[in-house]
């Protein structure tokens, strides 16, 4: 996802966003432990996109003050 699709979503479904992500990259890492993992590279996505999210948690916590 873009950081333009983030900045439309709520507060709310960011939170939401940010678990799901941080559970995929749970997940990701077990099997990339027990050599499950058919496409490593997702790793790297998946941690992209929960900065993303972070950043754009960041940017609307600035515009309210």
């Amino acid at each position: 996802m873009k950081a333009s699709e983030f900045r439309k979503l709520s507060e709310k479904e960011l939170q939401e966003k940010l678990l799901d992500l941080k559970g995929e990259l749970f997940n990701l890492r077990f099997q990339h432990a027990v050599n499950q993992l058919e496409n490593p590279g997702r790793i790297s996505d998946v941690k992209r996109d929960i900065a993303r999210v972070k950043t754009v948690i960041r940017e609307n916590e600035l515009e309210l003050r």
